[in-house]
């Protein structure tokens, strides 16, 4: 009987330690929530593991999503096109990545927060014409090149071809060192020479102050307020405007010039945005970030003399950069409607009447009629204009250093795409724009042609199937 009560109360006496144990806890956990609500204002969160890691760099894709640059877990930063495109696209710290040119560079803001975006490239006519850009730069032994390729009717940047090829991965020196990883397309102003004259004989037409039938004197040489105008090609001494072109005078397109205002070809350089810096519009959703393009260098109206005048009129005395040529070309190509040139997806491209349709047709049709020998394509329709401009090396024009340029049109009676071909310095025998840039910019046209299935025409009215313009 006494066993049994000792018991029981071995029992209750583990009850209440329990009941004490589960008090206890009640009490230190009500403790714990008071202090964490009297303390709320002054606690804060520790972030954790993932929102320390910054986010992976935003990547880079042209217009059908071909990733041109993106990054890995491991913050490599890779070009899986190699080496296409990469003059445009720029480069990084090796450590951080933090981009130090091109895109990398401009859109630094956006891509370090792990944005990506989309550009209106088309790989495949980015490759036709980096292709045919370092074989031509080869050739000419040029010290660089660049070939901008614009979407006629819609402003849009297919292609931004640089050279010599560059590899953003390989060790890096300066651009004097090695000019190969500049985008020059955009970066550099250079006088535009004769690819100026017609823009000119554009606003003659739409002037109503010359016909391309209009007949001009047009001697070797003229002097204009003290200096010599040459000419370089021989030609009659009588030429029509088109002949003109044909023969790229000097003398004749200063002459003609004269029948118009200084201030009215100032104004159509100013419709053609040849002033304007800012030529790509920035982003529509962060409308302070903007590729960088090298601003023009024009002088001011007050600033042209008749000799001035004169030089601007075939392409001297200013600088403007390959995209901003093109775009002025682009206007011809566009039947006389200027379209602001584009690089990103979902950008709108301003436009702006400058020129009547017909103007910019009959200059289209002048520029095939008397296109370079190099630059023809048996059995298509081209047409555009060669320059060849002094560069001016220590303070005066160099007799050594020129820039050749051609800009035209694919095909030229219905453009499809406006292109423009720069080499800087080139060296040996050949060194003009109908010499070297002209067979480059016949080589983008017929591996477009090719891109886009177009045959050539055949004459069948012969029975010998000979090609033709088509």
């Amino acid at each position: 009987m006494n066993h049994l009560g000792t018991s029981e109360q071995a029992t209750l006496n583990r009850g209440w330690v329990v009941l004490l144990a589960f008090a206890a806890f009640l009490l230190a956990l009500g403790y714990g929530f008071y202090v964490l609500w009297h303390n709320a204002p002054t606690l804060s969160l520790r972030p954790s593991s993932r929102l320390e890691t910054p986010p992976l760099r935003g990547s880079l894709e042209a217009a059908d999503g071909t990733p041109l640059a993106l990054s890995t877990p491991e913050e490599a930063r890779l070009y899986p096109l190699g080496l296409s495109a990469t003059q445009l696209l720029g480069f990084g710290e090796r450590s951080s990545g933090k981009g130090l040119s091109g895109l990398e560079f401009d859109l630094e803001p956006l891509l370090s927060q792990g944005q990506s975006l989309r550009l209106t490239i088309d790989p495949q006519v980015q490759a036709i014409a980096e292709q045919a850009l370092w074989k031509g730069l080869g050739a000419a032994k040029a010290d660089w090149g660049s070939a901008v390729v614009i979407e006629s009717k819609t402003g849009r940047l297919l292609a931004v071809a640089n050279g010599p090829a560059f590899d953003p991965t390989a060790p890096r020196r300066s651009s004097e060192q090695d000019p190969s990883w500049r985008n020059h397309a955009f970066v550099y102003a250079l006088e535009p020479g004769s690819t100026i004259k017609p823009l000119t004989a554009a606003v003659l037409l739409e002037e109503n102050m010359a016909r391309l039938d209009t007949k001009v004197y047009a001697p070797m040489s003229r002097r204009v307020a003290g200096w010599t105008i040459n000419d370089v090609v021989k030609h009659p001494e009588t030429l029509t405007l088109g002949e003109v072109l044909k023969y790229s005078s000097n003398v004749g397109i200063t002459t003609l010039a004269e029948r118009i205002p200084r201030q009215t070809l100032y104004n159509f350089f100013q419709k053609m945005h040849f002033m304007d810096a800012a030529l790509l519009p920035p982003l529509s959703y962060q409308p302070r970030i903007a590729v960088q393009v090298a601003a023009p260098q024009v002088r001011p109206l007050k600033r042209w003399g008749p000799a001035e005048y004169a030089n601007a009129t075939f392409g001297q005395g200013f600088l403007i950069t390959p995209l901003h040529l093109a775009t002025a070309y682009n206007i011809l190509a566009n039947d006389g409607v200027y379209r602001q040139p584009i690089l990103f997806e979902g950008n709108t491209s301003q436009s702006a009447v400058v020129f009547r349709p017909q103007v910019a047709r009959e200059i289209r049709r002048a520029l095939t009629e008397g296109i370079a020998e190099k630059a023809k394509l048996p059995g298509y329709v081209l047409g555009g204009k060669t320059g060849t401009a002094q560069v001016v090396v220590n303070g005066r024009y160099s007799s050594s250093v020129y820039a050749a340029l051609f800009a035209g049109f694919i095909p030229a009676n219905t453009p499809r795409v406006t292109v423009v071909v720069t080499l800087f310095h080139p060296k040996g025998n050949l060194i003009h724009g109908s010499q070297v840039a002209a067979p480059i910019y016949r080589e983008i046209a017929a591996r477009l042609f090719a891109l886009w299935g177009v045959p050539p025409l055949l004459d069948s009215s012969s029975g010998k199937g000979t090609l033709v313009n088509r």
